[in-house]
């Protein structure tokens, strides 16, 4: 391992600079490939992204879609080895699972495992490329987005729909110019957004309109509506501060997720894990589809397919 990319796949344009990368690699798969997209993002980290990504793409597969998960950077020591020998994080490979497909590098082309110092290791294309501070990380965002870019061309050439999970919140304007992972992406993919904010903690409807006020206005037209996490209680008592939402924003309230516990995808701050939960197949796919339920009765699917631009088979 050292400070270059020479053992990952490397823009064949990359001399004629960043920008014409990016601009030459989005334009030939937007021309060529049909996959439909949807974005989930969060307003904050641990809203439950995740696993409403992993229900999104069990709903897709159940309803007789070929889907496919991708996170463009994952930052977590949960990861998951490839048949390849690839290292993923380990949220896409659940993900991959749940959508009935083997997990595979482009889902997750680029991950970042914390290491001591301050310091992260960064793993391109499932294999190590260079251990970076998260200030020299940002140096490098350039030459990564391409390659994020393509691991999504290959899957949008293989799959009806790709389910995509940010990181994060999209608002963090610390870090705006150099992210790779939120609004550049749904952007480049030409995604719908679904934001979700976790009720749990309080104050989400500050969280969902503040986070709204944070971006400029060419973004917070690509998020189509909102997703309430995590809700215990009476809904009736929750419902004026839906209708003030969503007459505030003009967006739709997509659903009202009950809190639920589940055991398929780890905190990504928590113990290194170098697999799927130890639960038979069976076991993890009834927990998918017990997950799927309990999210097919909380969102309005149908305004999903909407958004998506998908017909209900």
């Amino acid at each position: 391992m050292g400070n270059s990319y020479s053992d990952v796949e490397i823009p064949l344009l990359r001399r004629a600079g960043d920008f014409f990368n990016i601009y030459i690699t989005t334009l030939v798969w937007r021309v060529i490939v049909p996959a439909k997209t949807l974005m989930i993002q969060g307003t904050a980290s641990s809203v439950g992204k995740s696993i409403l990504a992993t229900a999104l793409c069990r709903i897709f597969k159940q309803d007789g879609f070929r889907v496919a998960p991708f996170k463009s950077q994952n930052m977590t020591s949960n990861t998951f080895v490839t048949n390849g020998g690839g290292e993923i994080g380990l949220a896409q490979a659940v993900q991959a699972e749940a959508a009935g497909i083997k997990p595979s590098i482009d889902m997750n082309p680029i991950l970042i495992k914390p290491e001591a110092n301050s310091k992260s290791q960064v793993i391109v294309l499932g294999k190590p490329a260079i251990t970076l501070t998260a200030g020299e990380y940002g140096r490098h965002t350039g030459e990564l987005l391409p390659i994020a870019e393509k691991s999504l061309a290959r899957l949008c050439s293989a799959y009806d729909i790709i389910v995509i999970e940010g990181a994060g919140s999209p608002a963090e304007v610390n870090i705006r110019e150099h992210e790779i992972v939120n609004m550049r992406i749904a952007r480049l993919a030409r995604a719908p957004v679904l934001l979700v904010g976790d009720i749990d903690k309080g104050g989400v409807f500050a969280s969902l309109v503040g986070t709204l006020a944070l971006l400029d206005e060419a973004e917070r037209s690509i998020i189509k509506g909102f997703i309430i996490n995590k809700f215990r209680g009476d809904i009736a008592l929750l419902q004026p501060g839906l209708d003030y939402l969503q007459s505030y924003t003009s967006k739709p309230v997509i659903g009202v997720v009950p809190y639920f516990s589940d055991n398929l995808i780890p905190e990504e701050d928590s113990v290194a894990s170098q697999g799927i939960p130890t639960l038979s197949l069976s076991d993890r796919c009834e927990q998918y589809d017990r997950l799927a339920g309990i999210i097919r009765r909380s969102l309005n699917l149908k305004l999903v397919y909407q958004i998506c631009g998908l017909a209900v088979k």
